[in-house]
């Protein structure tokens, strides 16, 4: 480690210790002993109680100089925003090392009967592990060699479970991706990273292979689980790099829930993803944290701590004090297609802040001369769409529809068709 991370770090962890051990003893205390069900019957659902505030210019720099350029916004603004992310919110990830390496331990070319090609391939992440199966299906087509785009969806399972989820509310629709000429590209995501709040970190493989000596715990501003997941969706593009099934120009990143926020940070850093597909993500994902509606920071702080760096526990209740929000992790995504989506009966996930968050990302689209949300008519989308009525022709695409915090055929329909423009 160089001198100048080693001041930084001792800088952060002298910060937490004064600063955020008091708040870190409080969360403890919280986890062990308030159900989470409170949570969800405390949280505000009432418009009228989302407190005034203003958001961060995305193109307004530290210094107070403004970005007018796209060269501004690529060599300046672009890389203090993700520096400041990585800082107080997401953590700093480490570089790949020499650990790892990717094998390919299976190859089905019969695969449904013959429609398909399945692949099987295990990510060695480092050294020690973990590895991770990752799963390739692509349809069969008579121009054999040819490479497909494809789907890469973060899961919540195995990944034999794609054909039947054991989880309704998770429809990867395989056979309509294969229909419609898409490959399907998935990995468990706990495989790569734990999901807990308890000894997450004394037990996390990943982490141990990358602390320093003596280290037991991340330091303030190092990767938490939801950087171990992206970081892990990078090592999997490294290899799809080296695929002769899957054209690795032509992906799109999806990913639900908790996994939203995972594929919404993995897209915004990670410019190699054509198109980014956060869905019902909530907060800390599309959503504007400052309304402090549903899900709040202050919920992911006391329930879900593992998912974000030591330095974000500070915002609780501190929204309007963040040096960003989540419209600017979105505009990091720019000039590449997004796509949003919100669901009616998933008020949790605050559908308005995640329409709100797509909104706030327009100015940097437009420095690229490029639509955000726009209706069928080519005009800006202002106002939050009805139900059931998607925003699909700007650059960034929006739908909010009828029903529960899920991945539905409905929400598969509208991303295959914004797909279709970018990937075919």
């Amino acid at each position: 480690m160089d001198s100048i991370n080693l001041l930084r770090r001792l800088i952060l962890l002298t910060f937490a210790t004064f600063i955020l051990t008091p708040c870190w003893g409080q969360y403890e205390r919280f986890v062990h002993k308030v159900d989470f069900q409170d949570y969800y019957k405390n949280a505000n659902y009432d418009e009228s109680r989302v407190p005034e505030y203003s958001l961060p210019d995305p193109l307004l720099c530290l210094d107070g100089t403004r970005v007018t350029t796209v060269a501004e916004w690529e060599n300046h603004r672009r890389p203090e925003l993700v520096s400041l992310l990585e800082t107080y919110m997401y953590g700093h990830a480490p570089a790949p090392d020499g650990g790892f390496r990717w094998e390919v331990v299976k190859t089905d070319s019969e695969y449904r009967d013959g429609k398909a090609i399945r692949r099987d391939v295990i990510l060695h992440l480092t050294a020690e592990g973990p590895d991770v199966p990752l799963c390739i299906v692509v349809p069969k087509m008579d121009n054999l060699g040819e490479k497909h785009p494809a789907f890469f969806g973060l899961s919540f399972f195995e990944n034999d479970s794609i054909w039947h989820s054991p989880w309704a509310g998770l429809s990867w629709q395989p056979d309509t991706l294969l229909a419609h000429g898409y490959g399907l590209v998935t990995f468990r995501y706990t495989d790569a990273e734990l999901d807990r709040a308890d000894d997450h970190f004394r037990s996390s493989i990943l982490h141990k292979h990358f602390y320093q000596k003596g280290q037991s715990s991340p330091l303030p501003d190092e990767w938490a689980a939801v950087g171990c997941w992206a970081w892990t969706i990078s090592r999997a593009m490294d290899y799809l790099e080296n695929d002769d099934l899957v054209d690795a120009s032509r992906v799109a990143l999806l990913g639900h829930s908790r996994l939203g926020k995972a594929v919404l940070w993995a897209g915004a850093i990670d410019q190699r993803f054509r198109v980014v597909i956060p869905v019902n993500s909530g907060c800390c994902g599309a959503a504007l944290s400052r309304r402090c509606y549903g899900e709040t920071v202050e919920c992911v702080n006391e329930f879900s701590y593992q998912w974000f760096c030591g330095n974000f526990r500070q915002f609780s209740h501190r929204e309007d004090e963040m040096p960003f929000d989540q419209h600017e992790v979105i505009a990091l995504i720019a000039p590449r297609p997004v796509y949003i989506a919100s669901a009616e009966d998933d008020q949790w996930a605050d559908p308005h802040g995640e329409f709100l968050g797509a909104k706030g990302a327009e100015l940097v689209y437009a420095l690229y001369g490029l639509s955000g949300i726009v209706n069928d008519e080519g005009q800006a989308q202002t106002e939050m769409p009805p139900v059931d009525a998607p925003a699909t022709v700007g650059t960034i695409g929006y739908h909010y529809r009828k029903g529960p915090h899920a991945v539905l055929p409905y929400d598969w329909k509208q991303f295959i068709s914004f797909a279709d423009k970018y990937l075919k």
